[in-house]
């Protein structure tokens, strides 16, 4: 057995092994460990020493931990593109780990800095209409021009079409999965995880070696929405798993949003139950972005005021880093990319002002995720 990790190279090979035997621990789990291990009590001192405090079946379960799985996950972690990230690590999703049953960890394969990036989540039914899938593919890549993430739990149905969507746009899509990162749950859906991992992420709070259990989902579901900034239904049925999700959301103070239909049609009455109970009524991805505007500020590189001016007007001095992404944009499309290397800024916080001054009638987003500056005519 090595005895580094290359894919975390920040955490000692004791400190990873211990946390990987407390997400192993049957019947122990984060409202049990997380107060401890927000307290300041590292994961290798609770199996040495379990405090007082805990039964002594919990107890019990510390002294004796399931290292031979350990070792299997450690393994899977020798892969570059294997990571896992303890929820004390400032790498932990910041918004997911406020939550009282937040994951003792994560595992990630694919690209870790796409938890970074603002994210929405979007669920629907597994047996949507071709107008509901659609209709998430249509919205999933919008929301990924314009710098947003796509999160979804890689169902089939809505959760297909919306990664798919994402990856259309051009943008990181991150796929929940309710199984251990080592095999795909549904099988058809493998080369769709394959290039989610390639342009995103595929996350998971269970190891590897874990199979699909009803059990399951309901843990993913809350992760889906605690990583993001609010939650888009698009179809749904009114005994559908995604209304689980948008329950959770409101309870974590996420935003709801869901997309009406036809009174005819059964997969609508998930939805018109979500806009009755308080959800907000979207017919555009643009509906969903203003909503989300003031919660997108957190991703800016630093706080800014609305602008005062007339739209298209040069940025007043204290915008200086829309001023220099207008700058470095000039009139022809250019990709995200490019403009991250022009200006040296974190790519988070340019998606995230590209996004704003869309919406400000500043920049226009077109295919193959490609942005232009809209130039202001003669009549301001």
């Amino acid at each position: 057995m090595s005895t580094t990790v290359s894919s975390i190279p920040d955490i000692p090979e004791e400190e990873l092994r211990a946390w990987l035997a407390l997400i192993r621990l049957p019947g122990v789990g984060p409202a049990t460990l997380n107060p401890l291990l927000h307290g300041g009590i590292p994961p290798q001192e609770l199996l040495r020493h379990p405090p007082p405090q805990l039964t002594e079946r919990i107890r019990s379960r510390l002294r004796e931990p399931a290292w031979d799985d350990v070792d299997k996950d450690q393994a899977w972690l020798e892969s570059p593109h294997s990571h896992f990230i303890p929820l004390t690590s400032p790498r932990y999703p910041e918004a997911l780990g406020s939550l009282n049953d937040a994951p003792l960890g994560l595992f990630v394969l694919g690209q870790p800095g796409s938890l970074d990036s603002p994210q929405i989540a979007m669920v629907g039914s597994r047996n949507p209409s071709r107008g509901g899938e659609q209709t998430a593919q249509e919205f999933a890549r919008h929301f990924a021009r314009s710098g947003i993430a796509v999160t979804s739990g890689l169902a089939l149905g809505i959760d297909t079409a919306s990664h798919r969507g994402a990856l259309l746009g051009g943008g990181p899509t991150l796929a929940v999965t309710a199984t251990g990162l080592d095999r795909v749950y549904p099988a058809s859906n493998r080369d769709l995880a394959h290039q989610i991992a390639e342009n995103g992420a595929l996350v998971s709070e269970f190891p590897p070696g874990t199979s699909p259990k009803r059990g399951h989902f309901p843990r993913r579901n809350r992760v889906i929405s605690g990583l993001s900034l609010g939650v888009l239904v698009v179809e749904a049925a009114l005994k559908s798993g995604s209304l689980i999700t948008a329950r959770l959301a409101g309870e974590q103070n996420r935003e709801v949003f869901a997309i009406p239909g036809s009174i005819h049609n059964p997969l609508a009455r998930g939805c018109h139950r979500l806009i009755r109970e308080g959800a907000k009524l979207v017919e555009t991805a643009s509906d969903v972005l203003e909503e989300l505007a003031p919660r997108l500020q957190q991703f800016l590189p630093e706080p800014r005021q609305a602008d005062a001016g007339v739209l298209g007007e040069t940025p007043p001095p204290s915008d200086q880093e829309h001023h220099q992404l207008l700058d470095a944009m000039g009139y022809d499309p250019v990709p995200t990319d490019t403009l991250v290397e022009r200006t040296g800024l974190r790519p988070e916080a340019v998606s995230s002002m590209l996004l704003l001054l869309e919406m400000e009638g500043r920049v226009a987003s077109e295919p193959g995720g490609l942005f232009v500056r809209i130039k202001k005519d003669a009549t301001g």
